[in-house]
């Protein structure tokens, strides 16, 4: 249902853990996510712990499906000083292409625990369907 859109993004996201470096509108860094089937929706959840929704963008575009987000540094008084800085911070983005089979019309979004959850309908056509056989004639009917 989904395809990757650029297969080098892993080793992008490695080499910019190994560097410290943090990612940039122009250069967003990637995001794990998770992607599966739950009955007639497509399910994708984002890690995104420690974003706030107002800092959470979500478009469609024909089937291409973007989610940005941007992680700021908490807001600290001029008398504080740094000792350890792990988490990253910056601006992450995931493009995915999605197949002609899901519904972007109905996405629902929701965003819980640091986690971003998409749930995608599967259009009607795309459902399993029986198709039965008519009696002398042959014809045969397709029921949905």
């Amino acid at each position: 249902m989904l395809m990757r859109t650029d297969p080098f993004r892993e080793m992008d996201r490695i080499v910019q853990q190994l560097s410290g470096t943090s990612g940039t509108w122009s250069k967003p860094s990637v995001m794990p996510m998770d992607a599966y089937r739950e009955g007639d929706a497509y399910v994708i959840a984002f890690d995104l712990p420690g974003v706030s929704t107002e800092a959470i963008e979500i478009d469609v575009e024909r089937n291409m499906l973007t989610v940005k987000a941007e992680r700021r540094p908490a807001g600290k008084s001029d008398g504080v000083q740094m000792e350890l800085s792990e988490r990253p911070l910056g601006v992450f983005s995931r493009q995915i292409m999605l197949a002609d089979t899901l519904d972007t019309e109905h996405i629902e979004a929701d965003y819980d625990a640091g986690v971003l959850t998409l749930r995608i309908p599967i259009v009607e056509r795309a459902k399993p369907r029986k198709i039965a056989i008519g009696g002398e004639s042959g014809r045969k009917q397709i029921s949905g």
